[in-house]
């Protein structure tokens, strides 16, 4: 299915935590709710990511929003990745990706020149009305979370983020100097004059000639 857009409905839900808790959209009617998607507990990048909410989460939650986590994993992977992260949101088990298919997350994926299906990175911000407010497809970790908090702080939207960026203006080169102004320069500037060596008096040396004789 293709890729919920802004102001679309976002597809509903029903899914287990990893607690065993079934975990609906509409328990969150009138909230925010970040529903990221990461292919895999206890990978680097999920990892960094999954720990990057949790850093955040105090402030996410001030700023009136819900986590919540999926993947393809099981309830008990997903116990496992909490526990020893320390994760303060759920994590809902999608084994059948049926929520990615939904979300339009689950398709073709490349490594090493190996193509494969799987789920592709992306983020949702779902709105208090239950509509999409804002997609990040194909996420990148870093400084995601970051991106995704200003965002709920009013600090950025998705017109923002996509709008060009004004040219860099060229610097302005300073006017070079007119022949003339060298010109006159050159003429202000005073002569220096040499003064002529003083010739000695014909007196004189006939006197010299006359105590040497």
């Amino acid at each position: 299915m293709p890729m919920p857009q802004s102001g679309d409905k976002a597809p509903g839900f029903s899914l287990p935590d990893q607690s065993g808790a079934t975990v609906s959209l509409s328990q969150f009617k009138g909230r925010h709710v970040v529903l990221y998607f990461y292919p895999k507990d206890a990978t680097p990048g999920c990892t960094t990511e999954a720990c990057d909410f949790r850093d955040e989460h105090s402030a996410l939650v001030k700023a009136g929003a819900v986590v919540l986590g999926v993947s393809p994993d099981s309830v008990a992977s997903h116990q496992k990745f909490a526990t020893k992260q320390g994760l303060p949101f759920s994590l809902l088990a999608d084994p059948d990706h049926a929520l990615a298919d939904a979300y339009g997350v689950w398709g073709e994926k490349s490594l090493y020149g190996r193509k494969f299906m799987g789920l592709i990175r992306a983020t949702f911000l779902i709105g208090p009305d239950a509509k999409v407010v804002r997609v990040w497809p194909k996420v990148k970790v870093a400084g995601h979370v970051a991106e995704v908090l200003s965002t709920l702080q009013g600090g950025s939207s998705s017109d923002a983020a996509s709008a060009p960026k004004a040219p860099a203006k060229a610097p302005v080169k300073a006017p070079a100097k007119a022949p003339a102004a060298k010109k006159a320069a050159a003429e202000a500037k005073p002569a220096t004059v040499k003064k002529p060596a003083a010739k000695k008096a014909p007196a004189a040396k006939k006197a010299r000639k006359g105590a040497r004789a």
